[in-house]
């Protein structure tokens, strides 16, 4: 059996393709900055803080470094950082609305625990923010054509 990556086979071969590795890059960052803020999200909500008002504090926060991280690290994006500054923060606009209607549906009119709620927001967010953040805000310029 041959592989398109010459010398690479299995796991190897695998990670070896572009989109595999960039989201395998984006979960590390994601589990690092997911994690931090969820532990925080927990130790306010526990202490008694609203839990739309802590994720409208740690969002932000989690944001800046998921801009520097995927920017530099998952996508290599050598473009420039205000054109992907401002479509990152349109893709954080619709994931963070797409958070607060999960937790507002599903907590504050459903009744379930809002703990479980916000572990599962972060799954789908992120799920819909690799896709933005690889064909909306670091795209490639060389793939685009007039």
């Amino acid at each position: 059996m041959t592989t398109p990556y010459p010398g690479h086979t299995g796991l190897r071969a695998l990670l070896a393709r572009p989109v595999l590795r960039q989201l395998v890059r984006f979960g590390i960052i994601g589990l690092l900055q997911n994690g931090a803020a969820y532990a925080v999200y927990l130790l306010f909500t526990w202490i008694g803080f609203d839990p739309k008002l802590v994720v409208g504090i740690t969002y932000p926060l989690a944001m800046l470094v998921s801009f520097l991280g995927n920017k530099k690290y998952t996508f290599s994006h050598k473009g420039g950082t205000t054109g992907a500054g401002i479509r990152f923060l349109i893709a954080h606009a619709v994931s963070y609305s797409l958070n607060l209607g999960m937790l507002y549906l599903l907590v504050d009119r459903m009744g379930y625990p809002h703990q479980l709620v916000q572990l599962a927001a972060i799954f789908i967010c992120a799920a819909f923010l690799f896709v933005a953040l690889k064909f909306f805000v670091f795209r490639s310029t060389a793939v685009r054509t007039a």
